[in-house]
């Protein structure tokens, strides 16, 4: 029965249940949530945008005189959190849209406090 429902809910909903369902990971697993979430769906991606999701302490430790050192050692923490996240994100995604996730991948930037996740999908 939720596979009915899910091939009757719009793209605009599902985009929306992700960004929820992501804010509420990032809250939960992470400590912090961003500031704003927003997904777009196209064909077999699914991608996500987050903006400040930067704590203030690694706000600080960016701009720090040695900034590229903080820089990555918060990829390489942020990094290292979402890796060991990873199954749980793909079954969030997998449940939200109905399709198999391929691959994850993921970025963010510690100029402007904006992660990027990109999901790849399984043809429908």
């Amino acid at each position: 029965m939720a596979d009915t429902t899910r091939e009757t809910r719009s793209r605009g909903e599902i985009e929306a249940d992700i960004s929820e369902a992501i804010i509420r990971f990032e809250r939960e697993y992470m400590g912090r949530g961003p500031e704003e979430a927003k997904t777009y769906c196209l064909h077999d991606l699914i991608i996500v945008r987050l903006q400040g999701v930067l704590t203030p302490a690694e706000k600080r430790l960016s701009g720090a005189d040695q900034g590229a050192q903080g820089r990555a050692l918060i990829k390489q923490v942020r990094m290292e959190l979402i890796e060991q996240a990873r199954p749980l994100l793909v079954a969030l995604i997998q449940d939200i849209a109905g399709r198999h996730v391929r691959s994850m991948h993921t970025d963010i930037s510690t100029v402007t406090g904006e992660r990027i996740v990109v999901f790849s999908l399984d043809p429908q």
